[in-house]
């Protein structure tokens, strides 16, 4: 694991053809680097646009606005051009699935991945014009086992293999969980999406549950709605904490908690407790003439399951709030999160886990406000009921799901099941089990006991006993267990960002043990 340069022939194999795979292609075709060999390898037929982004409903949106959205690194406006050229093309005089609430667009999932694909095809242009070669191999990475130099060979197809200098596995999302242990049962349905195909095989006046009250079970409420659906449809969850609703913009500058501040402790070699956390967010809040303690009340309220309808209700009514607290939280999760997260000590990350991880989700992953009108039109009309404290769903003699929740009352029945459950942070697609099972046989990686891999927080490197391994990445949901919020899409344009300036650098020798100490969960 000794110190390399990146040679001008130096070979870089990705893992996965999802928006990982683009945000990490752009940095790459942005970086002054002597060129090389790129293979990425993606087996499923959505290349570019990963399972996220295939075609879908217009009903299934993105739900931050488009300049979140760029996968260009410092460049917000990367995603709003390319939506400008589409509207010109097309001859729009207004922009469409503009939020008439908070004047905000919420693009299709299915409208993204076509700026995925164009935005993948314009990075390997630019990669090869500066003497890059880019292959795309549309086979799965099976095995993995270390080569002379520090490199590593990659086993695909039938038997084949490739050796490559760095490899970043851009692997995506495991599949959605099964709290209830329903697969393989009639009339459930695993997994929502494309809901194009699956709402197809409900019936109109069959009653729906959805179980999971995430950005997933909305999309398939409104999906149905924008379907005609006649029947009654149960949006059931646990915790009945539905996403927040999102506000109008007030941009704020994080002046106190800031990714450099964090970034400064751990080069120090320092922890930082969960109350220091706190302390940074007061200040933050302070400088900004803000409550916390408000946003506290929030947090609390979320977690101690509040009725879910007036909650809903209360968040819509506070759309256009002055008050930028909520705002300020949600601009510094994800973007100083995963600095953060490294530094705690590992009874304050269990604690946040345990008690503020669902409601910091939803507040943190909002929806837009026009979803929210039309779920509570749903629930006034009487077609939609928003259930929580579910304990069981059970399949029933006659056909159909019994839904048991905490309070004794009489079950809740339906025709048919959808399963909007997320998938468990750093759970690993059913592809990638024998690439990481290979690569933790063969000492290059190691499990992280909350999922995925231990992972370097500077450069996403692979850690093993503490030590990086020089040529190994993670990027995504892989991460998840040493980085925490390692999915939304500007969390993975910066990590991109990271593991490009990282094979720019060579990558320099690994981190001592004590170094890495408070780099690594």
């Amino acid at each position: 694991m000794g110190s390399r340069q990146l040679s001008r022939n130096a070979a870089i194999g990705v893992i996965g053809g999802g928006a990982a795979a683009v945000c990490l292609l752009d940095a790459l075709a942005e970086a002054s680097t002597a060129p090389g060999e790129v293979t990425v390898f993606e087996p499923s037929p959505h290349l570019w646009r990963g399972r996220p982004y295939q075609p879908d409903l217009d009903t299934v949106r993105v739900n931050i606005a488009p300049g979140g959205m760029s996968v260009r690194f410092g460049d917000p406006e990367h995603f709003p051009g390319w939506l400008a050229a589409r509207d010109a093309v097309l001859g729009m005089a207004e922009p469409d699935f503009v939020d008439p609430i908070n004047g905000l667009r919420f693009i299709p999932r299915a409208t993204y991945g076509a700026y995925l694909e164009q935005s993948a095809r314009e990075a390997v242009a630019r990669l090869r014009k500066k003497g890059w070669r880019v292959d795309v191999v549309p086979e799965q990475v099976t095995a993995a086992e270390p080569a002379p130099g520090g490199r590593v060979r990659l086993f695909h197809g039938d038997g084949e293999s490739l050796t490559v200098d760095h490899t970043v596995l851009c692997v995506g999302r495991g599949r959605p969980g099964d709290p209830y242990g329903l697969t393989g049962r009639d009339g459930y349905l695993p997994d929502a999406y494309p809901l194009a195909r699956t709402l197809g095989e409900i019936g109109a006046d069959a009653d729906v549950g959805v179980i999971g009250a995430g950005l997933t079970g909305v999309d398939i409420v409104l999906s149905l709605l924008a379907r005609g659906h006649r029947g009654r449809v149960l949006l059931a969850s646990r915790s009945g904490v539905l996403p927040r609703v999102r506000q109008t913009a007030r941009p704020h500058t994080l002046k106190h908690f800031t990714a450099d501040w964090f970034r400064g402790a751990a080069r120090r070699g320092e922890t930082v407790t969960l109350g220091q956390v706190v302390d940074l967010m007061r200040a933050e809040f302070a400088d900004a003439g803000e409550d916390f303690t408000a946003v506290a009340r929030e947090i609390t309220a979320a977690a101690e399951a509040e009725d879910p309808v007036k909650r809903l209700r209360r968040h819509l009514s506070e759309v256009d709030s002055p008050d930028r607290g909520l705002r300020i939280l949600q601009q510094a999760v994800p973007a100083t999160g995963p600095d953060v997260w490294p530094l705690l000590p590992e009874a304050d990350r269990r604690q946040l886990l345990r008690d503020h991880y669902r409601s910091m989700m939803s507040l943190c992953c909002p929806m837009p406000a026009t979803t929210a009108t039309a779920l509570l039109g749903m629930v006034d009309s009487g077609q939609l009921r928003i259930v929580s404290d579910v304990r069981a769903v059970e399949p029933r003699p006659g056909g159909g799901f019994a839904l048991r929740t905490g309070d004794g009352a009489p079950p809740l029945r339906a025709d048919r099941l959808i399963n909007a459950v997320n998938p468990a942070p750093g759970g690993l697609p059913a592809r990638a089990q024998s690439l990481v099972t290979s690569l933790v046989s063969e000492g290059l990686a190691e499990l992280h006991p909350r999922g995925g891999v231990v992972t370097e927080r500077a450069t996403s490197r692979l850690l093993t006993g503490g030590r990086a391994h020089p040529g190994l990445y993670a990027l995504g949901d892989l991460a998840a267990g040493s980085l925490f919020f390692t999915f939304g899409l500007p969390s993975i344009v910066d990590r991109a960002h990271d593991i490009v300036q990282a094979i720019r650098a060579g990558d320099g020798p690994p981190l001592s043990v004590t170094e890495n100490a408070v780099l690594s969960a």
